[in-house]
């Protein structure tokens, strides 16, 4: 019999790479608290989830971009002593240069993509710690590398998951507190279509299967990565670029300007 691993609460559970670590971790061993907007399919997807793995599935329906109903997941969050890991996935994005965005729409996918993820985590961070146990999985982007590739706000907010992934791990890693950062490239998820560009348009050589994606994820999740990047073969630069930082993140405070400005 698989051994019980607590729940796991999923954001945009209910499609793409939500619903697949929903149905992997499931067969981990995982309860399942799915969050998302249609509680139809949500309620349709915890059935047979249910069925096929044995496992209790919840159903919280709820819009992350609404006061309302990100505060009744926080409050989950924070009550519920069972959830022993958050997948924090639900996002948007777009392909759409920054000067051909509207604002409004601009606005929305940073209360999405930062805030949200922000206040969920705050939500359930005392927990993990006070329990010296839990585990963050936080879905960012290459975006986060290489801001040029899309639209800036995307790409910011992506850099601002990776980064306070980053702080996560800094601060609560030796409290008993697992982080990891996944940096995915080009998906074969609805995000392409939704924002105007399907995924079959992209050159497929670049395009990556959501199944395939998170199954990488899951293999650096095991080894206690903090940034796991499952589109990129070669990790030498990841980890020249990761120790450039290491070692300049001493240098960057001084009493005085460098040289080269005097």
């Amino acid at each position: 019999m698989t051994k019980h691993l607590g729940t796991a609460l999923i954001t945009g559970a209910s499609s793409g790479i939500g619903a697949i670590y929903a149905e992997r971790l499931a067969r981990r061993g995982y309860d399942l608290i799915l969050v998302a907007r249609d509680r139809q399919r949500l309620v349709e997807q915890a059935s047979q989830l249910s069925a096929q793995t044995g496992r209790a599935v919840e159903v919280l329906a709820a819009d992350l971009g609404n006061a309302t109903d990100l505060a009744r997941v926080e409050a989950k969050l924070a009550s519920d002593a069972s959830i022993t890991l958050l997948v924090n996935n639900a996002g948007t994005g777009t392909h759409t240069p920054l000067l051909e965005s509207d604002v409004e729409q601009m606005t929305r996918m940073v209360a999405l993509n930062v805030t949200a993820l922000m206040r969920l985590t705050y939500a359930v961070a005392p927990a993990f710690v006070s329990r010296g146990k839990g585990a963050f999985i936080n879905i960012s982007s290459i975006v986060s590398l290489a801001p040029e590739i899309l639209n800036g706000v995307y790409g910011g907010t992506k850099a601002f998951v990776t980064a306070f992934s980053q702080s996560l791990h800094h601060e609560l890693g030796a409290k008993g507190v697992q982080v990891q950062a996944v940096l995915p490239g080009a998906t074969a998820t609805e995000f392409w279509a939704k924002g105007g560009l399907p995924v079959e348009h992209l050159p497929q050589a670049i395009v990556m299967k959501a199944s395939d994606m998170v199954d990488a994820a899951l293999v650096g999740f095991d080894r206690r990565e903090l940034i796991t990047v499952p589109s990129l073969h070669d990790d030498a630069p990841l980890r020249a670029y990761e120790a450039a930082r290491q070692q300049m993140a001493a240098q960057l405070s001084s009493d005085r300007p460098a040289p080269r400005y005097l």
